[in-house]
């Protein structure tokens, strides 16, 4: 798969490469947090769980901006906070500028933001035929039915399954079904599309038919896109711009080819170095550590210092006792780490 361009790259924050400052950014995070309140047992204590630490991040319109990492590492809270479908117990999403309010809410910002799934099936409303799926998203507009039938089937068209409106989710393969969810994100024209996962319940073949099918989408209407994924490949096929997450914080921002030509953070190193042989830029995988031992620790407890320290081989005392902070390593490229 040759990698897909997105019509616009650049910084992902609100400053250029130069250093001037920019317009504002489509969609923006501001210091985003979220916590959840976790119950031990029936009667057990309460603790708190960081699930997203203190995000911030820059969304252009028609930019892909790709969020990898392990699963439990916050990913998926990241996407649903853009969305709306969570609110930020610290910092603030803006869309143009302006708070983002609720999903559901009747307001200036519906239908502006919609969401890929991971796994299409459980997405879609099994008693719905699939051009009424599409076309939920279009209810609480003062649109004529037949006019939002029309919109579905259109979009259906758009993603390559045209005259099959009147069927039902059980009838169709699993990429097919994705290409049904593609189609109702893009019923509403929305200005960023969140996919979360959206292709790693696929097999090989029609992952590439499916982020072929988003590079056509985004040529044509340019949704910018916050892809995120667990696999740099998949993630470095649609993103010119990716960011590492671990445990709740993003730990490296850079350019693709950048990230695959040598990777700053040892986290991001590990994992190049379990991605393909081949498809790690020109350092390769043999010069990149081995891929990561050890499970994730727990958001509950996340350890003191770098919070990839237990995990690092490269490790020493300060790394155990300070948090890193960032450093510019390049314009549009940053990582947290003391041994920078």
């Amino acid at each position: 798969m040759a990698a897909c361009e997105a019509p616009v790259s650049g910084a992902i924050s609100a400053v250029d490469a130069t250093g001037a400052a920019d317009a504002t950014p489509l969609l923006a995070l501001d210091g985003v947090s979220r916590r959840f309140t976790v119950r031990r047992g029936w009667f057990g204590e309460q603790r708190e769980l960081t699930a997203v630490d203190g995000v911030s991040l820059g969304l252009r319109r028609g930019e892909s901006l790709g969020l990898v990492g392990e699963s439990g590492c916050g990913k998926s809270t990241l996407g649903r906070l853009v969305c709306g479908l969570l609110a930020p117990s610290a910092g603030r999403v803006l869309l143009e500028g302006r708070a983002l309010p609720p999903a559901g809410a009747d307001s200036w910002a519906a239908g502006r933001i919609q969401m890929v799934f991971q796994d299409p099936f459980s997405s879609l409303n099994p008693r719905l035929s699939v051009r009424a799926s599409v076309a939920e998203p279009l209810a609480a507009r003062s649109m004529p039915r037949a006019e939002r039938r029309r919109l579905a089937d259109e979009m259906l068209a758009t993603v390559g399954l045209k005259g099959v409106g009147g069927r039902y989710p059980h009838e169709f393969s699993g990429g097919q079904r994705q290409r049904i969810a593609v189609a109702r994100a893009l019923v509403t024209s929305p200005d960023v599309i969140v996919c979360d996962e959206p292709v790693s319940a696929l097999d090989a073949s029609v992952q590439a038919q499916v982020l072929n099918l988003l590079c056509d989408v985004q040529e044509r209407f340019s949704p910018a896109y916050l892809f995120i994924s667990h696999d740099l490949a998949v993630v470095g096929f649609i993103c010119p711009r990716i960011m590492v997450m671990y445990l709740g914080q993003v730990v490296e921002e850079a350019p693709r080819e950048r990230l695959f030509a040598g990777a700053a953070h040892p986290y991001s190193q590990a994992l190049l170095a379990a991605m393909p042989t081949g498809m790690a830029g020109e350092r390769g995988v043999e010069s990149l550590p081995q891929a990561l031992e050890g499970e994730l620790p727990s958001p509950l407890k996340p350890p003191s210092g770098c919070r990839f320290h237990p995990r690092c081989p490269k490790a020493v005392e300060i790394c155990r006792r300070e948090a890193p902070a960032w450093k510019d390593l390049a314009p549009g490229w940053r990582a947290r780490c003391h041994l920078l």
